[in-house]
């Protein structure tokens, strides 16, 4: 995975945001949902997968509501090291504004197979992810 896209909208002499390095769980795969306030309030929703967190920005954020359909655009990977951050990016600057982690967890495949992260990535080159979230707000199956 490439975070070549991710690097080249950041000055990372400004911004303290996490330079681009492919790194992986120890063990489960990670989720993170940050809320960003940037020139729009929305949420910006992460799976790890292949050592990046592949991201997509949430307008309305994330609904418990299985009813409840939300519009999710895929954005540029992120660094695995993105998982923690929060903070202000600072005007001018790609992102501009507040983001903090507003849930976290571990994320499973729905179906079970030999590979979670392999079925997620060929689920993903299919245009539908489904997977199972553990968090501390996001808890059960979630369809993309």
């Amino acid at each position: 995975m490439s975070l070549s896209k991710y690097n080249e909208k950041r000055d990372f002499k400004q911004t303290r945001e996490p330079k681009g390095k492919v790194e992986k769980s120890a063990s489960e795969l990670i989720f993170v949902v940050q809320k960003h306030a940037a020139s729009h309030l929305h949420y910006d929703f992460r799976l790890e997968m292949n050592g990046v967190l592949k991201s997509w920005a949430v307008p309305k954020g994330p609904s418990m509501d299985p009813e409840v359909k939300r519009l999710a655009m895929m954005v540029e990977d992120h660094p695995y090291s993105y998982k923690d951050f929060e903070g202000t990016i600072p005007a001018g600057n790609y992102g501009a504004g507040n983001v903090i982690v507003w849930d976290n967890g571990t994320y499973t495949s729905e179906e079970k197979t030999a590979s979670d992260e392999k079925q997620l990535l060929a689920d993903l080159k299919k245009g539908r992810l489904s997977f199972i979230l553990k968090g501390k707000k996001l808890k059960g199956e979630f369809h993309w």
